[in-house]
């Protein structure tokens, strides 16, 4: 699983950017609200996103899909979203064109209005969001948007690396290593060493 990639801005699109992460280039979707950080970013900077990565299936073949989003809290919000019946990643993104806050706080006071104004987003489909997520966007709506701190999000990346890095010499396999990786992230955000990952990662399997 891919949880983060760090690399130069090859191109900016409406819905994703192009990432040279060296030997490789990758496309990378992101809401509006990515696209909106960027728009300091000039092509050939550093760009740093946190990613969901999962696999679109179709009738005779499958393939990867990566969603980029600028902090962990981001991201952790469009995993809810799209827990909703009927919103699946792709819709996820379109839906996601204004500040998470704003979003946040419009199913917190159950605005059917505002949540109808994200597009694809029709009154049925507002309803479940609101009936799914109304007790569980609390944090998001205390994002100050705008203000997200991209530097966080490459060194958390790199403190990751390394936590993986050590654990494939103790012979765990690259993809058990950034699983158990990502959950120590998740479980503690504010960790600044592999260290601390690592020590996550061993109460998580105590």
């Amino acid at each position: 699983m891919i949880s983060a990639i760090k690399g130069k801005l090859a191109r900016k699109d409406k819905g994703s950017i192009l990432v040279d992460a060296g030997n490789l280039t990758y496309e990378v979707l992101v809401p509006l609200t990515v696209i909106n950080d960027l728009k300091d970013t000039p092509i050939g900077g550093e760009v740093c996103l946190v990613t969901f990565h999962y696999y679109m299936g179709e009738p005779s073949r499958s393939f990867p899909i990566l969603i980029g989003f600028m902090n962990d809290i981001e991201r952790e919000f469009f995993e809810k979203f799209i827990t909703v019946s009927g919103v699946g990643p792709k819709a996820a993104i379109r839906a996601i064109n204004k500040p998470i806050s704003e979003i946040a706080k419009a199913i917190g006071r159950a605005d059917l209005g505002y949540l109808k104004s994200l597009p694809g987003i029709g009154e049925q489909r507002a309803r479940e969001i609101i009936a799914k997520l109304q007790s569980k966007i609390g944090k998001f709506a205390l994002i100050k948007d705008g203000f997200g701190d991209r530097q966080d999000a490459c060194e958390k990346q790199d403190i990751a690396s390394e936590a993986v890095q050590v654990l494939m010499q103790l012979q765990y396999k690259r993809h058990q290593a950034q699983d158990m990786v990502e959950q120590a992230v998740r479980r503690n955000p504010k960790a600044l060493t592999s260290e601390e990952l690592l020590n996550e990662v061993y109460k998580q399997r105590g």
